[in-house]
């Protein structure tokens, strides 16, 4: 094996795989890619923002049975695939990040009923790493298997986990999170509702009978809650491209709500995250104080979707309602980066001993 970091993207050609490509291009330590199509068109015309780079559509199952050669493989397919090859890939002793959802959970019931399919490799559920690394960064580097989290899932995750574990929120009150996201998360099969003349100036609810991603949630922050949480999570397309954005609200303890504030959550999550590059690198405290009286518009008080484009950053802020008890809580991130691809490149750095970072630093646009 190489020096440098031999990659495989299988499933190179949806928005995912392609910014996982893009991303491969600009790391240091990657001297190969080699991307996957079913689709037979050439790598250059399916994305034309890497025109020049030299990469190329290789067959799924040769490079699945090449694995041996490969340092890690990344898996942006349909779910129901991973577990497919997964098996394969780790025999060969190739190390494997899924950008699907087949390894999220370790009960392979509570994925047959979030996804309506049995799970065919439950066997490796129990050694799956999840992969938000700034919780799970020390089971990254002895891992062989990281499953990386849905898109709205990370975002919420990192806007949350510092007051639920906390102990802020009122036990057994449903945690309200409304959750828009660019039309890239609707994925490249073309769509009537997803064209631009559609969803310009428009906004486009969906899955409000229930998002696949409120168990996943549901299961990974019943954690840094204490127990068990229900999600009411409300999902739509904004018009933009790319972007995830949460606004979450919370109930506060009954015996907290007297003395609570914006001051203490910001306290809070400054503990937990840091400030800046000191802190958790990618994950910046919106500490913006407010501007001119209680009821004027601040918007810089809280992040937005274009401060994180392009980036693999998650900017958070929170505010308190003190009138109702309600604290809230905003967080963005970029849906194709900290979303997806972005965390998965910041796994392999932790799991392949690189400055996580690596890659990453760049800023939003």
């Amino acid at each position: 094996m190489s020096n440098g970091i031999r990659a495989a993207v299988i499933g190179g050609s949806g928005y995912t795989g392609g910014e996982m490509c893009r991303l491969l291009l600009g790391h240091p330590a990657v001297t190969e890619i080699l991307p996957t199509s079913r689709g037979g068109e050439s790598f250059e015309r399916v994305h034309p923002n890497l025109l020049g780079s030299g990469l190329r559509f290789h067959d799924a199952d040769e490079v699945t049975a090449a694995a041996a050669d490969l340092d890690v493989v990344f898996l942006c397919t349909p779910s129901g695939e991973a577990m497919r090859r997964t098996p394969a890939l780790l025999r060969a002793g190739a190390r494997v990040i899924d950008l699907s959802a087949d390894f999220r959970f370790a009960d392979p019931q509570a994925y047959r009923a979030a996804y309506g399919a049995e799970h065919t490799a439950p066997e490796l559920l129990p050694e799956a790493v999840y992969g938000v690394t700034e919780f799970h960064r020390d089971l990254l580097p002895e891992s062989r298997l990281v499953a990386n989290p849905g898109c709205y899932v990370i975002t919420a995750l990192l806007g949350l986990e510092p007051l639920l574990s906390a102990g802020f929120a009122e036990p057994g009150a449903p945690l309200h999170i409304a959750a828009v996201n660019g039309t890239t998360g609707a994925g490249v099969k073309p769509r009537t509702e997803i064209l631009h003349a559609e969803v310009f100036g428009s906004m486009l609810p969906y899955s409000l009978q229930g998002h696949r991603h409120a168990p996943e949630l549901e299961d990974r922050l019943s954690g840094p809650a204490g127990g068990p949480v229900t999600v009411d999570l409300s999902t739509a397309h904004g018009p933009f491209a790319r972007g995830i954005h949460i606004q979450a609200s919370v109930r506060v303890r009954e015996e907290l709500r007297q003395d609570f504030s914006r001051e203490l959550l910001l306290s809070r999550y400054t503990e937990r995250y840091g400030t800046g590059a000191e802190g958790e690198f990618f994950v910046r405290v919106n500490a913006e104080p407010q501007l001119g009286g209680l009821t004027d518009k601040d918007y810089r008080r809280y992040p937005g979707v274009a401060g994180v484009v392009g980036s693999n950053f998650c900017h958070i802020g929170v505010d308190y309602d003190a009138r109702r008890g309600i604290a809230k809580v905003v967080s963005v991130s970029d849906n194709l980066v900290k979303g997806a691809a972005g965390s998965a490149l910041q796994n392999m750095n932790v799991m392949l001993g690189h400055d996580e970072t690596t890659g990453l630093r760049t800023y939003g646009l």
